[in-house]
């Protein structure tokens, strides 16, 4: 966990909504994003405003000698982040808010078979996740890399994974962008109305497969059966 997530907006909003300025060269929806693959983030400027860039999701340390581990790098925990040797150093200077529609977890059911549930703002806001990025050169070309920070899920989502990213309210933006002196309290949880305001919706299987892209894949769809629905009743 997160392993599969949503960003469908276009630059434009997203700048808009982050009161960022846009630096990608515009954006396209993409509602099956997988490691690796380049998706808008929000990080400060060196002259301190909010910039929109695009990223490579899987943070590579400036250290890393080739790309290959960067799929092994999409997710931080919270409770290593601030003393790995390879999330450390951005945690303490570069750390970012990663736009988000929602993600996606996988429950096994009764029947062996695994039902995708896609986790998202009932009222169709944005989410952030809590994300750390980094500059990784090679060839003399430096590419933008990010993680996603993971907490102990909460409530009905520990139903469903035991892991969560870090969701950020607006209101704690600006502090998980800037500068601290209390960086143990930048990780506190999301708060119970955040929580409350999620959907845990039913979706495709047809999420699996990172070549599939489109809304249908976050439209909600029959629960998988009555098996399924005694084992997970929030659903």
């Amino acid at each position: 966990m997160c392993g599969r997530y949503a960003t469908t907006r276009s630059a434009g909003d997203l700048s808009a909504l982050f009161e960022s300025v846009d630096s990608t060269g515009g954006v396209g929806p993409d509602f099956n994003v997988a490691p690796t693959d380049p998706v808008p983030l929000v990080r400060l400027a060196p002259e301190g405003h909010r910039l929109l860039s695009l990223g490579r999701w899987g943070l590579l340390p400036p250290w890393s000698r080739s790309a290959a581990g960067a799929a092994r790098m999409i997710n931080a925990r919270v409770e290593t982040v601030a003393t790995s040797r390879a999330y450390a150093p951005s945690f303490a200077r570069r750390r970012c808010l990663v736009p988000a529609d929602g993600w996606y977890e996988w429950v096994r059911r009764p029947d062996g078979g695994r039902q995708p549930y896609f986790m998202t703002p009932r009222d169709g806001s944005v989410l952030a996740f809590a994300g750390i990025w980094s500059l990784w050169e090679s060839a003399g070309q430096a590419r933008l890399t990010f993680s996603v920070l993971t907490t102990a899920a909460l409530g009905e989502l520990a139903e469903v994974h035991d892991r969560m990213p870090l969701l950020l309210s607006p209101d704690r933006w600006a502090a998980w962008l800037g500068p601290t002196d209390e960086p143990a309290a930048l990780l506190a949880p999301p708060d119970d109305a955040q929580l409350a305001g999620l959907e845990i919706r039913p979706v495709s299987p047809a999420v699996g497969d990172v070549r599939n892209d489109g809304p249908e894949l976050i439209r909600r769809v029959g629960r998988a059966g009555a098996e399924a629905d005694s084992e997970l009743t929030l659903f």
